[in-house]
């Protein structure tokens, strides 16, 4: 069930609606339980606020946070738009997400949606002496707040959108994804046993990405068949009619049609990726935003050059103690679930900048510059990949670099040639 919450609740986030919603319904709720202070005896302690200067106040309100607001989300527009076109679409959910530009948004309908509720409130004579003060004091609150607001947003919307803007944002939820991964490998269930049985192979009704797995559904079918799932499909896979979605090995066959379903529905499948427990995805997207800045149309090595250091940082997720050190629980002893391998990652990563900079001798020297970085890295994956893909990016920048400086250089810096 907390699974469930946890990503209807992520995709809810997602919404650009969500946020202003929520800000216009306590909104709505502040300009009426203004009228409770006229319940108490706040009357005899606070001074008497004109009619008049209130409904000044709340026009002025009203009149300029609706064109605002269009105009914020004009503005926001314009950059999701940039977003895809200079970097790429599947940045665009980062983009969309981005709290400072929702907040904004929040506020400024919020606010149009509280003046005049507020105001018709006032004119229709719904508020005593103690209710029209509470009522000023929250105006210039909103006023204050709408302020700072904007100031805030000012700043960050002039770099939404922007190249090294989306990069971090991806950056960001890539190492989010991968330390989630790495302080559960197996997403809390046990390790493949390579020398027991799968089972039947079991194959989905749907066609489409895994983006969400709720192993405590599957834990709790698979105790009621006294049986072991091994999962095939985790998330990020693309779940077709040829690719089993998991395999289920039973002590005894008993199994219905019903019971194959129930295991099914714990997979949700969809027409997209998501950032959230996929790293492979977030590599996937950096690397999508290098090979665009390294196509002849754009010709833009120096963002190829940040997107690897990003790569430096994020394999440097597994030289941290705190992941190495941090025990995995497991409850859920009858799900057993493939790990990421470095193998993929690396390939998600590094291969696509090794063939589309092969011929960019600055790309490439920052290329096995990384390779020498991630290598330091204590994990014999790491190094058996980084020295894999380093000789392959050296072999690619054989076929494609004519001048043999370049290529003297290069092999001085790779660590192919200096670890053999």
């Amino acid at each position: 069930m907390r699974e469930n919450v946890l990503f209807a609740m992520n995709r809810l986030r997602e919404k650009l609606w969500f946020r202003p919603l929520i800000f216009c319904m306590l909104s709505i709720l502040g300009a009426l339980i203004a009228q409770v202070a006229d319940s108490t005896r706040l009357h005899e302690l606070v001074p008497e606020i004109n009619t008049e200067s209130l409904e000044t106040l709340l026009h002025t309100i009203s009149s300029s946070m609706l064109v605002i607001a269009i105009f914020a989300v004009g503005s926001m527009i314009s950059a999701f738009s940039a977003a895809s076109n200079t970097a790429t679409p599947r940045s665009f959910k980062l983009i969309i997400a981005d709290d400072v530009s929702r907040n904004a948004l929040s506020v400024f309908i919020g606010s149009f949606i509280y003046s005049i509720v507020a105001t018709v409130a006032l004119k229709n004579g719904y508020y005593g002496v103690a209710g029209n003060f509470t009522l000023f004091v929250f105006t210039l609150l909103f006023f204050a707040l709408v302020i700072l607001t904007f100031l805030r947003w000012v700043e960050r919307i002039s770099r939404l959108g922007r190249m090294g803007h989306t990069i971090k944002l991806v950056e960001d939820a890539t190492a989010k994804a991968i330390k989630n991964r790495l302080a559960s490998p197996t997403l809390n269930g046990i390790v493949i046993n390579p020398n027991q049985e799968k089972g039947t192979a079991v194959y989905g009704e749907f066609t489409g990405y895994v983006q969400q797995i709720y192993l405590s559904k599957l834990q709790e079918t698979a105790e009621k068949l006294d049986a072991l799932i091994t999962i095939n499909a985790i998330p990020g896979s693309f779940s077709s009619i040829d690719r089993p979605l998991f395999y289920i090995s039973l002590q005894k066959n008993t199994t219905t049609e019903n019971d194959y379903n129930d295991l099914r529905k714990a997979f949700v499948i969809g027409d997209m990726r998501y950032f959230d427990e996929d790293p492979r995805f977030g590599l996937i997207t950096l690397s999508e935003i290098a090979s665009r800045a390294l196509s002849p149309a754009i010709n833009d090595p120096g963002t190829a050059i940040q997107i690897i250091s990003s790569y430096v940082r994020l394999f440097s997720l597994w030289a941290e103690p705190l992941h190495s050190k941090k025990a995995e629980k497991k409850p859920y002893d009858r799900v057993a679930v493939p790990e990421l391998t470095i193998e993929d990652l690396f390939e998600d990563a590094f291969r696509p900048l090794a063939r589309d900079g092969a011929g960019n001798i600055e790309v490439m020297i920052r290329l096995q510059k990384a390779f020498n970085s991630v290598y330091a890295i204590d994990n014999s994956a790491i190094k058996i990949a980084a020295m894999h893909h380093s000789h392959q990016a050296y072999e690619r920048a054989e076929i494609e670099m004519k001048f043999n400086g370049d290529l003297s250089l290069l092999k001085s810096e790779s660590l192919f040639t200096k670890k053999t």
